[in-house]
């Protein structure tokens, strides 16, 4: 049987009750503008019955706080921070398509189409003078300021490679310390849980955490208890699946400088991203997303144009390595490192040097090694790793190859004529050197002629005379202007390229840079405004509502009021029971 004062018990069970109802809706209150704050809930039961001996058999005995609740939806994080990764995917991408578009269209606009067509212009001014050494001079003037353009743009997309490598590294150090912090808060969740709390506050900051990390990489958490009712969870988080975190323990990223290049025209030092114990980090897949992986796709993409094909034949000491049946058939298009790696079967050796053969109209590449190769006939092998976007590799490449056609087809129309002191012409365009002599075309090839080395002969600019225009020795004193004439027609020669003129050429790389630039930027903005719709069913879940703890707030005043009204009650019928009738 009840104790006589068992309303009062009843009565203050509801006090306690509603006054932690009262605190948990002032908290969510002043929380109310806190970024990644999770509405609280009290949880409530009524407290066990107990057995009377009355007919009536049991009677309640009040209501109990069972705990304190966060009203979150695990669904609703696993869609947002899906989402939150392809968003962080392009917004780098349409930052930095953005600066290359800039680039682009200043040269386009200012650079390329004026010192091309004055160029030209001037070799059609020579074609009525040929023996004029002012407009020669006008001439290898225009001709510089074309070669030196392109040099603007390749040291251009150069400084905007060294920007997204730089960048690489920052976001590496960023997810190193957001799983130091992730694992530290983690530690002190599990420490104030296991005497029976919930730590809703400290598990807000890790979901904070742990949302900034998915824009970054592709993120995978998972938690479980552990044991029974202990208190203690193991909460596991993989970046990209490969563990960063696990409970309080956690891993970090470095980054190593390459000891080659991938690309010819790549910046020295570019990082590869390692665990500390050395082991590689690796992207899932190629259809990865997030932040980092976009900054590598822009660093690295060639847009899969790699060199790839058979090991025809393996010398006696396994250290050269002849390729045939390859995936580039043209100098013009090769942009494989003078030294670097090469993967055959699967293994990566580090070549000292490659020669370029023309065997029969196809190209077959000799690569000479330090040490012994696992190469035998047969073997397939590929310099690169092939990425399947247009990064700086690719529009550096489709540069080189812009220069390099261009160039060959002038110089061997040059090449043909006599200059006006009826001396064979020479390469009117070259490559210079990290020495700063001009290359030997005829020994180095078009291969080492790049855009970013493009340049006008030295001695041609210095002796403008040595401009071959005649198709002839001049021995009679009359003019020829055969050859002038041929080079004149190269700025029409609709062959030069699949995509017809070196102008032509120059705008459909343009028009290519404005596409890619356009679909990230409209692929950032749509996937911006999904990730705000997805965040905002998100808040409908967990943010809070001024006008619902506004009703929450007099709800449980009012409860707590009638609790208080309960007390009160009994108190009177106590002091009529005890002092009224003397019981």
């Amino acid at each position: 049987m009840p104790s006589t004062f068992f309303g009062l018990s009843i009565g203050t069970s509801g006090l306690y009750t509603y006054q932690a109802g009262i605190t948990t809706t002032a908290h969510n209150i002043s929380n109310i503008e806190t970024k990644g704050y999770t509405r609280q809930v009290l949880n409530q039961q009524a407290s066990d019955a107990i057995r009377v001996n009355g007919s009536y058999g049991m009677v309640g005995t009040g209501v109990t706080a069972t705990g304190i609740s966060q009203a979150r939806d695990a669904y609703y994080d696993l869609k947002y921070r899906n989402n939150n990764t392809v968003s962080g995917e392009y917004q780098a991408k349409t930052y930095y398509m953005t600066e290359i578009q800039n680039y682009f269209n200043e040269i386009s606009l200012q650079g390329f189409t004026t010192s091309y067509n004055s160029f030209f212009d001037n070799l059609q001014e020579l074609s009525k003078n040929p023996s004029s050494n002012t407009i020669r001079t006008q001439i290898v003037d225009y001709a510089k300021n074309l070669t030196e353009y392109f040099n603007g743009m390749a040291n251009s997309l150069t400084s905007i490679q060294q920007e997204c490598n730089f960048e690489v590294k920052n976001q590496v150090d960023r997810i190193n310390s957001l799983g130091q912090q992730i694992s530290q808060v983690t530690k002190q969740i599990n420490a104030l849980e296991s005497t029976g709390g919930s730590a809703n506050d400290l598990r807000d900051q890790r979901n904070l955490l742990v949302d900034d990390l998915s824009g970054i990489v592709n993120v995978s958490v998972s938690e479980n208890v552990v044991g029974q009712n202990v208190g203690v969870t193991s909460y596991t988080i993989k970046i990209e699946g490969q563990t960063l975190v696990d409970g309080g323990d956690y891993n970090t990223l470095k980054v190593v400088p390459r000891d080659a290049k991938v690309n010819q025209n790549d910046a020295d030092g570019l990082y590869d991203i390692q665990w500390d114990n050395g082991n590689d980090f690796a992207f899932q897949n190629s259809a990865s997303k997030g932040y980092l992986n976009s900054l590598l796709q822009v660093r690295d993409g060639n847009n899969q144009e790699i060199l790839s094909g058979s090991v025809k034949s393996v010398s006696a000491d396994k250290k050269t390595v002849t390729l045939s049946n390859t995936s580039i058939d043209a100098v013009e298009k090769l942009n494989i490192p003078s030294e670097g790696y090469i993967t055959i079967d699967n293994q990566l050796h580090k070549y000292k040097s490659v020669e370029v053969n023309n065997v029969s109209g196809k190209l077959e590449y000799t690569f000479h090694f330090e040490d012994e190769t696992n190469a035998v006939a047969g073997s397939s092998a590929a310099v690169g790793k092939s990425i399947d976007y247009k990064g700086i590799p690719y529009y550096m490449g489709q540069l080189n190859e812009l220069v390099r056609t261009f160039s060959e087809n002038f110089n061997s129309v040059h090449k043909k004529g006599y200059d006006l002191n009826n001396n064979k012409g020479k390469d009117f365009f070259t490559g210079v050197m990290p020495s700063g002599s001009d290359y030997d075309l005829g020994t180095a090839g078009y291969y080492s002629m790049t855009a970013a080395n493009f340049s006008v002969s030295q001695e041609i600019f210095k002796s403008p005379s040595m401009i071959a225009t005649s198709g002839k020795i001049i021995t009679d004193g009359v003019e020829d202007k055969t050859i002038v004439n041929e080079l004149i027609a190269l700025r029409n020669k609709t062959s030069m390229f699949k995509q017809g003129t070196p102008a032509s050429f120059f705008q459909t790389l343009i028009a290519e840079v404005g596409i890619d630039t356009k679909k990230a930027a409209s692929n950032d903005k749509n996937q911006s405004d999904i990730l705000k719709v997805i965040s905002n069913q998100r808040l409908s879940v967990s943010g809070v509502d001024a006008d619902e703890e506004a009703m929450n707030l007099q709800m449980y005043q009012n409860a707590w009021n009638l609790s208080a009204k309960v007390i009160s009650v009994m108190n009177e019928i106590y002091d009529k029971l005890i002092n009224g009738t003397a019981v």
